[in-house]
């Protein structure tokens, strides 16, 4: 009996203690609201619809559709960005982004500048039509999906030098655009330079011809009003074609190129090329035009995902061609070390006769089996095949810093070895490397990490189609108006502190100043020595 009494009083307060939890419980839950654990209506219909969106890509893989209304957008929220980079993260309480110090005036140029030269177009290449690929605003003929290698829209035969008309095209639907020139952060000049001297550079003009546009068109802006609040800081011009066709240094008719980019007037614009020159400060690379133009922010989505899922074959490729007459070039090595490599290597030569380079097909899927794309220097420093590359989730390897990481700055990261490989090219060019066993050598898992990077790249490199907005995505246009407007705003910021606008660096330094924001001696300053044999 006396074991009896303690037993029961135990008993009752294990019973109290289960009864005052239960209440706890019942409290807590009470207080949150039952309702916030369990899925509203109007997510459970999300839900039932995304389910019954779900049906097989064109490869045979289960895909969900986005959908498109705000209650779907805001129960995305809940997913993890950085473990689904498919799905976009949406914030219900963004707003349109205000125009205050980015609004952009238009120069109102005369026709011969721009709109002349395309209704000449046959004209403007001495080895082609160009008539074609000025269609559709610049983007060339629809493509179509050919072996299921693209999407159902969005893909264009785009030439590499069609940059200036689908950069005008993509201006004109910018959002904040002014009449009002005193209130414009930018004042954009739609000239073609690119398209103009493309028509005397194989032919046999003299210099003064190649020149006469450029010099009425400096003469015109100086007439402007705009022209005198900053003398032409504030103006960028778009010339869709590689630095050095615009740099004559010579006054000579045997010299290549016009001078364009030597004139007093345009050393104080922002110039955008296709490749700028490591050794001037007034011109700014940006990208390549690619074969992708997509309408829609999904369509991009749709693309990287695509990406993601294709199987890579082999190591990796070369599309391109020999360059026996250029001393420096390291092409024939390379090329002769893919034939070595046979399966781990895939070679799309460039030929004359049945040119398969000419061929987006050819060339997108001889990226998208592969790990690693290899792009060399050509003619110039710069490649398109560097973007096409890009665009295919293959990895660039590079063989001189000329090819990327100096050149675009707005576009692509720093941290270049986070999304490519560097050999150097005088490495190949003793025979010193075997690029094989270097590629080999890198882990899956850095392989794997390095893809996914280039794959996030894919929105910045590619122009959206002009004839249409995105909505959320930021594309190579975007980068390149932000990056254009920032420096435009520094020139005012030392107006106003007083400072000397003329930037002090030497400009033989300007790759250093603006990769690194120095001019010191770095490791390399080998890969940019001008010689006899570098005529760029």
């Amino acid at each position: 009996m006396d074991n009896l009494i303690p037993t029961t009083m135990l008993r009752k307060k294990i019973w109290l203690v289960f009864f005052a939890m239960f209440v706890f419980w019942y409290l807590l839950l009470y207080g949150a609201g039952w309702e916030s654990l369990k899925p509203s209506s109007h997510n459970q219909e999300n839900i039932l619809k995304v389910s019954s969106d779900t049906h097989q890509d064109e490869d045979g893989f289960s895909k969900i559709d986005m959908v498109s209304t705000d209650e779907s957008r805001n129960a995305s929220n809940v997913s993890d960005n950085d473990q689904n980079p498919s799905v976009y993260v949406f914030d219900p309480n963004e707003t349109k982004k205000s125009c205050e110090g980015r609004y952009i005036y238009v120069h109102e140029l005369p026709s011969r500048f721009n709109n002349d030269l395309l209704q000449q177009c046959k004209s403007l290449s001495k080895w082609e039509n160009m008539c074609k690929y000025l269609a559709n605003s610049g983007l060339g003929p629809d493509l179509g999906n050919p072996q299921r290698l693209f999407l159902s829209s969005g893909w264009y035969e785009t030439n590499q030098f069609s940059l200036e008309v689908i950069f005008h095209n993509k201006m004109k639907q910018y959002e904040c655009l002014t009449d009002d020139s005193s209130k414009a952060a930018g004042i954009f000049v739609p000239y073609y330079p690119g398209l103009d001297v493309a028509r005397y550079l194989f032919s046999s003009y003299n210099m003064s011809v190649r020149d006469a546009a450029s010099l009425d068109l400096v003469k015109w802006l100086r007439e402007k009003p705009e022209w005198k609040s900053l003398w032409g800081r504030d103006h960028f011009m778009v010339a869709g074609r590689i630095s050095w066709d615009f740099r004559r240094v010579v006054d000579e008719d045997s010299a290549w190129g016009n001078k364009l980019m030597l004139l007093p007037e345009t050393q104080n614009m922002t110039m955008l090329t296709i490749e700028s020159s490591p050794w001037n400060k007034n011109d700014f690379a940006i990208p390549y035009p690619t074969y992708f133009h997509p309408a829609k922010d999904d369509d991009v989505l749709q693309w990287q995902n695509k990406m993601r899922r294709t199987k890579r074959r082999v190591l990796f490729s070369f599309v391109g061609g020999a360059r026996p007459k250029m001393e420096r070039s390291i092409r024939g090595e390379i090329m002769d070390q893919c034939v070595a490599s046979r399966r781990k290597c895939r070679l799309l030569q460039c030929q004359e006769k049945s040119n398969k380079c000419l061929r987006p097909a050819y060339v997108m899927k001889n990226f998208q089996i592969s790990d690693f794309c290899l792009q060399p220097s050509g003619d110039s420093f710069t490649r398109r095949s560097t973007f096409d590359s890009i665009l295919a989730g293959c990895i660039p390897v590079f063989f001189s810093p000329g090819s990327a990481y100096v050149q675009y700055l707005w576009h692509l990261p720093k941290e270049y070895t986070k999304y490519s490989v560097l050999i150097s090219e005088e490495d190949v060019k003793a025979k010193k490397v075997n690029i094989e066993n270097v590629l080999s050598r890198i882990p899956k898992s850095k392989v794997a990490a390095m893809r996914e990077e280039v794959i996030k790249l894919i929105p910045k490199v590619v122009y959206a189609d002009p004839r249409f907005i995105l909505e959320r995505v930021e594309d190579a246009f975007d980068l390149t108006v932000n990056g254009v407007l920032e420096r435009v705003n520094g020139f005012r910021k030392e107006i106003r502190e007083g400072k000397s606008i003329s930037l002090s660096f030497d400009e033989e330094s300007s790759w250093k100043y603006y990769t690194f924001g120095l001019t010191g001696k770095h490791e390399w300053d080998h890969f940019f020595l001008r010689t006899k044999n570098r005529t760029w």
